[in-house]
């Protein structure tokens, strides 16, 4: 065949896992040959004995359309003239026991809606995108310093139309978008928009790595979806999941007819629990694809950043695998290091080239070193989800609250180790399914007394340092736990105590994009100071936060059944106001702390020579500043609590010593 030097070089660092845009080479594509258009088709089968093209435009006929090796002896290509955007193939390929298999193209930018299973062609260029503003913005921006209040959605059952048709990405760039400015969040996240077989996998098992399903409409369909949050502020992250792919007969699974994507190691190739194959981590060309598969989507589709699932599966050779049932790597360990290996240098490639990208983990182990930078040894993210906060905090507030004395620990262990990571806070969609129960139903008690819980423990975790992340209907108390199949029960609001608790997360989200003492230092203790951490017989915890400029906002949550009459709150003398009251009547609570000033009174408590004293509601979560002092004293914030946005020359944006 002919020596191609232009197709040479991309086929060159494929192979030696350095290609990062190789969705500009592999694929389909529309190109013009001896001045005919056509689609140009490139797929990596080293195991196959012949490819061909097959569609709807020779009949899926594979004898028509045969592809030819190139240089590399592992890649096929063909190009078919006259082809046009939408037209349906796939790839037919004879492996080497005699199969014909048919695969939707690992590289295709669009696919037929499921339940039907083919690639479709598309050409991504064209859209004219109107978020300059926001990308000149986020420049100026440090995210360690800034807030991050994530609306975690899922596209297919936000709403859905009366008809039982999803909303298109076109309803939901007016609607969602309008709804999520309005509550006052910062970010969205989307559950997976991957091209995806199966509804019920909630996108999780993905068949289709660089097209966004089309369930909703075409990619560019998805680029004004962006835009238009872009448009109103907002940062939009993706649910990425390069851990593992299901086995369905058109995707990933033995692609060339035996195992190619997934790892042929018989300890490494399946996720029993999943009933899926994992990635191959050492194998380069897979490398390729997959960080390929990120940049893509920061790239083409602007997204601000991917939240990678499932990472600790990919870090333990042993994850839900028992003794026996694993191979030990090099050393004796139960790390895998290929996968150690590949996230590092998905990070430092993402990082390179999208300098203010959030690379965010989900990370469910004390791994150390998640968001430190890869020259340090770290893997280079610059966020993980605090599971272990998830955990301890929704276990206690499940509790009824005479038992929560015994666990008071689980609201105050957190700060242990808070400033080990840069953390997101995440109640996300998988506390809220499989009888984990809603958020709100989730709260023990009355009807009154749930939504008063709801409230008081978003008081806590809006104040509490880290990042923050809620799973879409807790916002106004969806008492059903959430169906894949289903719309939200925005309907709910009609009822006062809903609608209430809707505006209350509204003026909180509000109060905390507004108040940088709640995400101004979230890395050190400069930014916090406990007041009273072990008042576990009252169920009442209280902390300051703090901004670098040394101002003040004072948190006091009580999480127990009763009232705390003529509570003492060891503080500095002067005069405190409450600024916001989680009982307050407008959200649905009782309004009993009628008085809004408290002078200390010479009442020693919590170490302290003097003290507030009230009555504190149950269930409540208040926010005080001291009066007459609006920036107190300066805090000499120290040179390792410094962080910077710009990353550093090997992944993640460091803390600078």
């Amino acid at each position: 065949m002919e020596n191609k030097p232009q197709e040479n070089f991309p086929l060159y660092v494929y192979h030696h896992g350095k290609n990062y845009k190789t969705y500009e080479f592999m694929g389909a594509h529309k190109v013009k040959r001896g001045g005919t258009e056509g689609y140009i088709f490139r797929v990596w089968a080293p195991h196959a004995v012949s490819v061909s093209v097959v569609g709807d435009f020779n009949g899926w006929n594979d004898e028509a359309d045969r592809m030819e090796k190139l240089i590399d002896d592992e890649t096929f290509e063909l190009f078919i003239p006259g082809l046009k955007e939408y037209d349906v193939y796939k790839y037919s390929i004879t492996t080497r026991d005699g199969r014909k298999l048919l695969k939707a193209d690992p590289y295709a930018f669009h696919a037929e809606t499921p339940p039907a299973t083919a690639s479709k062609l598309y050409d991504l260029d064209g859209y004219e995108w109107q978020d300059g503003e926001y990308f000149k913005a986020l420049k100026e921006k440090n995210i360690y310093r800034s807030p991050m209040n994530i609306y975690e959605v899922n596209l297919l059952s936000w709403k859905i139309h009366d008809d039982g048709n999803y909303y298109s990405y076109r309803d939901l760039a007016v609607e969602l978008v309008q709804y999520v400015k309005e509550m006052g969040y910062t970010h969205v996240e989307f559950m997976p928009v991957c091209e995806h077989p199966f509804d019920g996998s909630w996108g999780y098992q993905v068949t289709g790595y660089y097209a966004v399903t089309s369930r909703l409409g075409t990619p560019k369909d998805f680029m004004a979806l962006v835009d238009a949050f872009h448009q109103a502020g907002i940062g939009v992250i993706l649910d990425w999941v390069p851990a593992h792919f299901p086995k369905d007969a058109h995707g990933l699974y033995e692609f060339d007819g035996q195992p190619l994507y997934e790892c042929p190691q018989w300890d490494r190739m399946e996720h029993k629990a999943w009933g899926t194959r994992r990635f191959d981590y050492g194998r380069k060309e897979i490398l390729s694809f997959l960080i390929s598969g990120a940049v893509f989507f920061f790239d083409k589709y602007h997204v601000d950043g991917l939240r990678v699932d499932a990472v600790a599966s990919m870090l333990y050779l042993d994850y839900d695998r028992r003794e026996g049932e694993w191979v030990p790597n090099k050393y004796g360990e139960n790390k895998n290091l290929e996968a150690i290996a590949f996230l590092q240098e998905l990070n430092k490639v993402v990082f390179r080239e999208f300098p203010h990208a959030l690379m965010i983990a989900e990370e469910s182990t004390a791994w150390p070193g998640v968001t430190q930078p890869t020259d340090k040894g770290g893997l280079g993210f610059n966020f993980k989800w605090n599971m272990g906060w998830m955990n301890d905090v929704l276990s206690y507030v499940s509790l009824n609250p005479y038992f929560r004395m015994n666990n008071h620990n689980k609201m105050t262990f957190a700060m242990m180790y808070a400033f080990s990571e840069n953390y997101v806070l995440p109640i996300s969609h998988d506390e809220v399914v499989h009888g984990k129960c809603s958020l709100i139903n989730k709260m023990p008690g009355t009807t009154e007394e749930k939504f008063a819980g709801v409230r008081a423990f978003l008081g806590y975790m809006m104040s509490h340092p880290g990042k923050k992340l809620n799973f879409m209907g807790y916002e106004f108390g969806q008492f059903k736990e959430w169906n894949y199949a289903e719309g939200l029960e925005f309907f709910l609001k009609v009822y006062p105590l809903h609608q209430k608790l809707s505006d209350y997360v509204r003026d909180l989200n509000r109060f905390y994009k507004e108040h940088s003492e709640f995400f101004e230092i979230e890395d050190s203790w400069d930014g916090f100071e406990w007041l009273a951490p072990d008042d576990r017989d009252t169920n009442t915890i209280a902390y300051k936060r703090r901004n670098r400029a040394g101002k003040e906002i004072i948190v006091l949550a009580c999480f127990s059944g009763v009232n705390i009459d003529r509570y003492l709150l060891g503080i500095e003398k002067g005069k405190y106001k409450i600024i916001f009251d989680s009982d307050d009547v407008r959200y649905g609570g009782d309004g009993q702390l009628k008085k809004k000033t408290y002078s200390t009174v010479k009442k020693p408590s919590h170490g302290k020579e003097v003290s507030i004293q009230l009555n504190m509601p149950r269930l409540t979560c208040i926010y005080l500043e001291k009066v007459g002092d609006a920036v107190q004293k300066k805090v000499a914030v120290k040179a390792k609590a410094q962080t910077s946005d710009k990353p550093s020359a090997e992944g993640a944006p460091e803390k600078k010593a």
